[in-house]
C-alpha cells in the first residue's frame, strides 16, 4: 500500500538558511526539526527531503560537498532518533531547464515511484515559493514555515506569485503538528 508523504525543503526548513551551504561547519539543524521528522514517521508518513542545490553548477563548491552535507545531516538527525525515507537533490543550474528543479515535479515524482508514495496524501513543507508551487504542481498541500525565508516570502513574494499556503507554521515542528491534526 502506498504511504502518505511529507516532502521537506532542506535549507531554512530542516537546517538553518545560510545562503550557499559551502562548508560543512555551517550546517546547523533547526530546533525541533528532528522531533518533527520523528513525529511524522511515527504517524505513518514517509519523510523525504527535496532540495535544489545549484552551488556546484555555479562553481561555488564541489558536488562532493553536497553529498558530505547530506551524510552529516542524516547522521545528526539519527543522533536525535530521526530518519529520512529519502533525500533527493537537483544539482542543476536554474537556467538548465531540468525537470527535477523545484517547482517542477521531477524529484517528487521520482521519489513517489521509488518509495511507493501516495501523492494524493502528500504535503510539501518549505520556506520558499518554489515549495508551495511544487505542492500545487503535484496536487499536494503546501505548508509554509516562517523559518529561513518564510516570513519575507509570505509578506512579499507569495502575493506577487499568486500563491497561498494551505497552512502556515512557525517552524517544522509546528508544521508537523498541524499536518497531524489535519491528516487526510
Amino acid at each position: 500500500m502506498k504511504r502518505p508523504v511529507v516532502f521537506l525543503d532542506r535549507d531554512g526548513t530542516v537546517n538553518e538558511e545560510v545562503g550557499y551551504l559551502n562548508h560543512l561547519s555551517r550546517l546547523r539543524l533547526l530546533p525541533g526539526a528532528a522531533q518533527a521528522i520523528r513525529l511524522l514517521r511515527e504517524a505513518g508518513f514517509a519523510v523525504v527531503i527535496l532540495t535544489n542545490q545549484s552551488g556546484p553548477a555555479r562553481g561555488y563548491f564541489p558536488e562532493a560537498l553536497v553529498h558530505e552535507v547530506h551524510a552529516e545531516l542524516r547522521r545528526r538527525l539519527a543522533a536525535e532518533g530521526a530518519e529520512l525515507d529519502g533525500l533527493y537533490v537537483c544539482l542543476h543550474h536554474p537556467e538548465a531547464g531540468c525537470p527535477c528543479r523545484k517547482p517542477r515535479p521531477g524529484l517528487a515524482l521520482r521519489a513517489a515511484e521509488e518509495l511507493d508514495l501516495d501523492l494524493s496524501r502528500a504535503f510539501v513543507v518549505g520556506d520558499r515559493w518554489v515549495d508551495l508551487a511544487l505542492a500545487r504542481n503535484i496536487g499536494a498541500r503546501g505548508v509554509l514555515v516562517l523559518t529561513g525565508y518564510g516570513r519575507g516570502e509570505l509578506e512579499y513574494v507569495l502575493p506577487q506569485k499568486g500563491l497561498e499556503p494551505d497552512l502556515v507554521a512557525e517552524d517544522l515542528l509546528s508544521a508537523a503538528r498541524l499536518i497531524l491534526s489535519r491528516r487526510a
